[in-house]
């Protein structure tokens, strides 16, 4: 359990301290969102005309985009659930792009697909924690994209390797990846996620006690803000 000190000053709980993380992965990466037809206060997504053309659009450009040489894969996530918390980005429709470094980026940035992707938000970022390998096949199945936010951004790394392992020994995560910004951005930093199983049954263990004393009860000690949204690949 956390002692009053970890509940005060978001000190990481010694019970889930020990994620099991790899080396980070050397990679660039660009994060965009946009918000087409966000979701009001009912977290799951109704179907859109615009979105689907969104979706389709950017599925081209990800495909342009692959061909340079900066570019190890693009992909392009559709939001099936968001869940209505305080300061949500609402995307539902997401691009990561990955680059064969953070050197790589702007050579990205430049390229006319890129520019017509048309981000509500964008995000450069590295690689700092990894649990797995998010990125290996198949590519199926849902995923997580968690934005978090705080005003120090040094002691929210310190809380999130704190709480990490609740995720994969409690959660059942085995492959995650932290995308720490390079540069200015909204978040400090968002984590990429493959879920274990669906996020209803994903949010569902959340709502054990020991993630309520070993993850969010840190958080807010930390005064970390985290705001989810649950996607498949396109």
């Amino acid at each position: 359990m956390i002692g009053e000190d970890a509940m005060t000053t978001g000190d990481p709980a010694p019970a889930y301290a020990g994620a099991p993380f790899t080396e980070p992965m050397p990679y660039g990466y660009l994060y965009l969102g946009r918000r087409v037809d966000p979701p009001g206060r009912f977290p799951f997504l109704r179907a859109s005309k615009a979105r689907d053309e969104a979706l389709e659009h950017c599925t081209r450009l990800a495909a342009e985009l692959e061909e340079l040489t900066e570019v190890v894969d693009a992909t392009v996530y559709a939001a099936v659930l968001v869940p209505p918390v305080e300061d949500s980005p609402r995307f539902d429709v997401m691009v990561l792009i990955t680059t064969t470094g953070p050197d790589s980026i702007p050579a990205v940035e430049a390229a006319e697909a890129y520019r017509r992707l048309g981000a509500d938000s964008s995000m450069r970022a590295r690689n700092i924690r990894r649990i797995g390998d998010v990125d290996a096949p198949p590519r199926s199945g849902p995923f997580l994209f968690n934005h978090f936010t705080a005003d120090d951004s040094d002691a929210a790394v310190r809380t999130f390797d704190g709480i990490a392992g609740w995720f994969t020994f409690r959660g059942g995560v085995r492959d995650s990846a932290l995308l720490q910004p390079v540069g200015e951005a909204p978040f400090v930093f968002v984590n990429h996620v493959r879920l274990p199983c669906g996020p209803v049954r994903f949010l569902l263990r959340l709502a054990a006690p020991s993630f309520r004393k070993h993850v969010a009860a840190v958080l807010k000690a930390g005064h970390v803000g985290n705001a989810p949204v649950f996607c498949r690949p396109v």
